[in-house]
């Protein structure tokens, strides 16, 4: 009877590992589906946004150009 209750145990031992595996695979299938849902929204975000800024140039007849970098993180002062 001792016999057939530790091979109990392993077999239900056994199981629960491949079910937390499987639920492991799961969740990092999940992640990768996310991030790619991720990734395809912020293309279309930047998409969409050159699109009206397009249609807004083209509205208004002018040629409208990104604004130039600051450099003034470059200048430094010196005491």
């Amino acid at each position: 009877m001792l016999y057939f209750k530790s091979m109990g145990t392993a077999l239900v031992m056994g199981m629960t590992l491949l079910a937390l595996a499987g639920c492991d695979q799961a969740e990092k299938s999940a992640q990768q589906v996310l991030d790619q849902a991720a990734k395809s929204a912020q293309q279309v975000i930047e998409q969409t946004n050159q699109a009206a800024q397009q249609a807004l140039s083209d509205a208004l007849g002018t040629d409208r150009r990104e604004p130039e970098q600051d450099d003034t993180a470059s200048e430094t002062l010196d005491i």
